[in-house]
């Protein structure tokens, strides 16, 4: 074996000057290979004249008209040709083996999160990942951990203040929780401010337990003696139109009531000392730092797109 070929190392082949060599042998000269590289004159003598030197090997005959193969060159073109199809098949497995991994993105959301940012999210995501399939689950809060803690999601968005050991986060959104009745209701009238302990004894619409929603009332009026639900429901929406019917009050997130709100199907009661305000957050299993489809996922919700 000749010594050369010790020192050409396949990780150390120009494959421009590969692609400029079968440029020569398909357009007839390598000025007319480097156009279709897109690739100035210059450049492409040098990237030649580079691959000559390792190789020690002529590969263009120059002459005053430009530039042909040599009888080596002719011999070797039809080994670019090879390595060349060999690195675009090495490229295509690589980018298939991706696709694969990414294809398909599974993300579960609280039901708050779903109903009111989720949709703007993926809208975003969707834009930036078209080749990506999402399936979305909607939970309730413990629901998604369980999900995630299972491997039945890549990534999860919850509204519970309290998160088990193991599971990284990141804050994604904030929000807060208002007290809300209809507007016919005493209290919508009343002149004295509502007190957290009068709200605390009051039967109330919530939701149901595992909601991040009544997590974080239960740890707002912890401490105060609590009236037993008046109605269990399983969506912030079925609430607050029990609200709006009269049917009793209700604390939910401002995400959830603020087109009732707007529309006056519902009135926002003030309670001094009580301000209810959460993170939202995205949630994955290890490793910390969350990458590929879901990582910019996150990184969207972040950014409020």
């Amino acid at each position: 074996m000749p010594s050369s070929l010790a020192i050409v190392r396949p990780g150390s082949l120009d494959l421009t000057a590969l692609e400029l060599l079968v440029g020569v042998d398909d357009h007839g000269s390598l000025s007319a290979a480097a156009r279709d590289l897109h690739m100035a004159q210059p450049n492409a003598s040098r990237a030649i004249g580079r691959l000559e030197r390792q190789l020690d090997v002529v590969l263009l005959e120059r002459t005053t008209s430009g530039s042909r193969l040599t009888a080596e060159g002719t011999v070797l073109v039809h080994w670019a040709r090879e390595t060349l199809t060999g690195a675009r098949q090495f490229l295509d497995v690589a980018d298939g083996l991706r696709d694969d991994r990414n294809a398909e993105l599974t993300v579960a959301a609280s039901l708050s999160v779903a109903e009111h940012l989720i949709p703007r999210w993926l809208g975003a995501f969707r834009a930036d990942h078209p080749e990506t399939t999402v399936h979305l689950k909607v939970q309730n809060s413990a629901g998604v951990l369980e999900l995630l803690g299972a491997g039945g999601c890549d990534v999860g968005f919850i509204e519970t203040p309290s998160l088990p050991k193991g599971v990284y986060s990141a804050v994604v959104a904030r929000d807060r929780l208002v007290v809300i009745v209809a507007p016919d209701h005493p209290w919508a009238r009343r002149r004295q401010p509502l007190s957290v302990s009068e709200l605390a004894g009051t039967p109330l619409l919530v939701r149901e337990p595992g909601s991040g929603t009544r997590d974080t009332l239960d740890a707002a009026l912890e401490g105060h003696t609590r009236a037993a639900p008046l109605l269990e429901l399983g969506s912030s929406a079925a609430l607050t139109t029990a609200v709006a019917d009269g049917v009793g009050p209700a604390v939910l997130s401002t995400l959830a009531v603020d087109g009732a709100v707007r529309a006056g199907a519902v009135q926002i009661v003030d309670v001094p000392g009580l301000r209810v305000e959460r993170d939202l957050r995205a949630v994955w299993q290890p490793p910390a730092q969350l990458a590929g489809p879901a990582g910019d996922l996150v990184r969207i919700a972040q950014h409020g797109r």
